[in-house]
């Protein structure tokens, strides 16, 4: 792919809504996969009183719509601004405590575990039918759209088609413990075929600074696999 066309693929635009600024793609469809739509909000004039806390909205008690939700509230329950990135907002918007809390969760995918997926890790890899795997670095595309994979071959597998993820652990883990993560297995849809590819990435057996970063990249695909599954059932 040139240059000029990864440009136009990627490029963005900022848009003004009731809610805020946003830098959304210029294309919708290039957006990520890991993106939410702004909610519909409750009508003013169906919502009469604070959808938590019940109080009754006056001359001085405002009512204030939540950006994630779209639900009405005080603003003692709705006054917190957060960043909310999955919605491509500029700045930190007004959100429910409920909200708030899981915009707050989310925000440690993209200030920690997304530099790990951008930076990528090397990984045996094995492409659907194939007799041996193939050591390949696996990094996330920039737009966040491609799991990218590079080696002596390179393939491109787009993030919203992969339909299943199983993270491989070997041991028992210790009482209060977990497993250790030795690689993952996902299915996805290539574009043209019938049924589902799978494919395989197994960290290495040394110790090194590179197995860690294999785990940690495993780790981080396993969360973004979760955000990708809460966008679809949005």
């Amino acid at each position: 792919m040139s240059s000029e066309v990864a440009a136009r693929r990627d490029a963005k635009k900022l848009v003004r809504s009731p809610s805020g600024l946003r830098m959304v793609p210029e294309h919708r469809a290039l957006g990520s996969p890991f993106g939410l739509e702004e909610p519909q909000w409750v009508p003013d004039k169906e919502c009469s009183r604070c959808m938590q806390c019940d109080a009754k909205f006056d001359f001085l008690t405002r009512k204030h719509h939540c950006r994630r939700c779209g639900k009405c509230f005080c603003d003692k329950c709705c006054g917190q601004k957060v960043p909310l990135r999955r919605m491509c907002f500029v700045d930190p918007v007004r959100q429910c405590a409920e909200c708030a809390l899981v915009s707050h969760k989310e925000a440690e995918f993209y200030d920690k575990q997304l530099k790990v997926l951008l930076s990528g890790a090397t990984f045996l890899v094995t492409l659907g039918d194939a007799e041996k795997p193939e050591t390949m670095v696996c990094r996330l595309s920039g737009n966040q759209r491609y799991l990218l994979l590079e080696g002596d071959s390179r393939h491109e597998i787009e993030i919203a088609r992969i339909s299943a993820v199983q993270v491989l652990t070997e041991g028992f883990p210790a009482a209060g413990g977990n497993a250790r993560a030795t690689g993952m297995s996902l299915q996805y849809t290539a574009p043209g075929a019938e049924g589902t590819t799978q494919l395989k990435l197994t960290a290495g057996e040394d110790a090194s600074a590179g197995r860690r970063q294999s785990t940690a990249w495993l780790a981080a695909m396993h969360k973004a696999t979760k955000l990708l599954y809460e966008s679809r059932d949005q």
